[in-house]
């Protein structure tokens, strides 16, 4: 496994990327409100990634199993989809739905990618201890990753946060480096395996992670639906995702996708 560690000047450059990142998804919080189509969403996201000189880092992709290339900037995914929602007319936000944004985009050569789940309007204590202990999951990983640190330490840790809430952690899909390229080595999962145990990844400065928690309320398992995208929890139960890029520097972590 060849996993590139970046200079301080190439961090730099992706945190340009990331800032776009963070800048089109703060714009989208305030736009996600009931009765909102996600292909409006997904537009203000185009309109914003040009703007701001860069170009969607998901739009055009292909996709591994010989569908059709991803066509929107923007993964809308809403309460049981998981991930890879393809943006809509049809589609329009609801009082109480939960909403995964995940947005990539890519500047002057290198990458950002950063997700977030919003409540729609008011929503079940259910799906906003959902949401929280998603987000707890992504900020245990960001207090503890330093140079030095096994990862299976953090994902861990991680997976305890969402299993010892009652939740299951999704294991069909995990984070992963980026840099000049969307995805590069290593896989970073979110729960600890033999896989892991027997490829573990020693942090080093100069790493760049996309680390990126999902969580089911029940089942861990997933499925995929006829268009070849959209991911949706088994048990059609909702789930959460949220995501940072971050690197690994001298002074232990910093996240590269905030304003």
């Amino acid at each position: 496994m060849a996993i590139t560690l970046r200079s301080r000047r190439e961090i730099e450059l992706l945190k340009k990327a990331g800032s776009v990142v963070a800048e089109v998804l703060l714009k989208l919080k305030d736009y996600a409100v009931p009765q909102i189509s996600t292909a409006e969403l997904n537009q203000i996201a185009e309109d914003t990634t040009r703007q701001l000189g860069a170009t969607a880092l998901f739009k055009g992709v292909k996709n591994p199993y010989g569908k059709r290339a991803f066509p929107a900037a923007l993964c809308t995914s809403i309460n049981q989809q998981v991930v890879h929602g393809i943006p809509s007319e049809r589609v329009r936000l609801q009082e109480g739905d939960i909403l995964s944004v995940d947005f990539g985009a890519k500047l002057d050569g290198y990458c950002g990618d950063a997700a977030v789940t919003l409540p729609i309007g008011k929503i079940s204590s259910d799906k906003q201890r959902l949401m929280d202990v998603t987000k707890k999951m992504l900020d245990i990983a960001i207090q503890h990753s330093k140079a030095g640190v096994k990862w299976s330490s953090i994902a861990g840790m991680m997976q305890k946060c969402a299993e010892s809430a009652g939740f299951s952690v999704v294991t069909e899909f995990v984070g992963h480096g980026i840099g000049t390229e969307m995805h590069e080595e290593p896989r970073v999962q979110n729960f600890v395996n033999d896989e892991l145990l027997k490829n573990d990844i020693l942090l080093q400065e100069g790493m760049i992670l996309a680390v990126e928690p999902m969580v089911n309320m029940g089942t861990s398992k997933v499925v995929t639906l006829n268009d070849g995208w959209t991911v949706v929890t088994k048990d059609g139960k909702p789930s959460a995702h949220f995501e940072h890029t971050i690197a690994i520097t001298e002074n232990g972590c910093e996240v590269l996708t905030i304003k």
